[in-house]
């Protein structure tokens, strides 16, 4: 598996990182396992994660995504040198557990290093951006952490182009790290909000990319056609939105470049985003085997042009 650098981190990842947050929702522990360690045999190396995830599950409070993988990384399957962790701080634990205050950042590092069992984290990203809390506060604890050997690279997620300027200039400005990777909301479907500036901003300094919702909460696997197909979903009433005009005319372009390449539909979505030159890696989740194996063969895929360009407009 060809392995890119992720920014300047000196981190290098696969094209394709393992979504974490189906670890205690949609996959048990058992699953979790048997996918965690089919996703390394195959050469892939990245999983993202969050100390959010998987609080919205019944019965669940937050921490079980990363409690599953440092489980899995605790029984040996991989050896810790070879496996990626990237997990978040800034979401809502309740109790005031929130945000991307020094104090906050501190505390939720050490919930976060002993739910994964490790004593490093390959990437620790600001999950939202905090208003209430100064660029310096949140990058002087993220560089702390770093200088600590806690953790190996800083990044954000869900930052708009000037958000993401602004953190650069104020990391600048006082010496600290930066935000050397964002994780944008990016796929065939949803373009707007990193497409443009933002992504030329990416390029120009040289911050990797992993994109989340890279296959619009399974839209882009090809298999929610009606409304009719949701029903009853975990993601059902997530996908409902896709089915608009820009949606089925996706769909048709994905069922064209199917027909041709022998592709399944996730597949080409995943191998679309990895083409794009702003783009480090996807992240995308399954919860089978055979999901899995649909995200190994798009970590190989390499789409012709004019199944780019047809993709492009469709979606645009």
């Amino acid at each position: 598996m060809n392995l890119r650098p992720l920014g300047r981190t000196g981190l290098k990842i696969a094209p394709l990182v393992f979504g974490g947050n189906v670890f205690g929702w949609t996959a048990d522990e058992k699953t979790s396992f048997d996918l965690l360690s089919g996703f390394f045999d195959a050469g892939l190396n990245t999983v993202d994660t969050a100390d959010v995830y998987s609080s919205w599950a019944p019965g669940n409070k937050g921490g079980e995504s990363e409690t599953i993988i440092g489980k899995w990384l605790k029984s040996g399957a991989v050896s810790r040198d070879k496996a990626i962790i990237i997990t978040k701080v800034g979401s809502d634990l309740g109790e005031g557990r929130k945000g991307l205050s020094q104090k906050w950042i501190v505390q939720a590092v050490e919930d976060s290093l002993k739910r994964l069992q490790t004593d490093y984290i390959d990437l620790y990203l600001s999950h939202w951006p905090d208003a209430s809390v100064p660029y310096e506060e949140t990058l002087a604890a993220h560089t702390k952490l770093k200088e600590q050997g806690k953790i190996r690279a800083i990044g954000g997620s869900n930052l708009d182009a000037g958000q993401l300027q602004a953190s650069l200039d104020a990391a600048a400005k006082n010496g600290l790290g930066r935000y050397d990777v964002l994780q944008p909301e990016y796929n065939l479907y949803d373009r707007g909000g990193f497409e443009g500036a933002l992504a030329d901003l990416c390029q120009a300094e040289e911050i990797g990319v992993i994109t989340y919702f890279s296959l619009a909460s399974g839209f882009l696997s090809g298999k929610y056609r009606t409304k009719d197909d949701t029903a009853g979903k975990a993601r059902g009433s997530d996908v409902e939105k896709y089915l608009d005009d820009k949606g089925l005319r996706i769909l048709a372009a994905l069922d064209e470049i199917a027909a041709e390449t022998g592709a399944k539909h996730a597949e080409i979505a995943l191998a679309w985003l990895m083409a794009k030159p702003a783009v480090t890696a996807p992240i995308a989740s399954a919860t089978s085997l055979p999901q899995l194996e649909s995200l190994v063969k798009a970590a190989t895929l390499t789409l012709p042009a004019d199944a780019i360009a047809l993709l492009d407009k469709a979606g645009a």
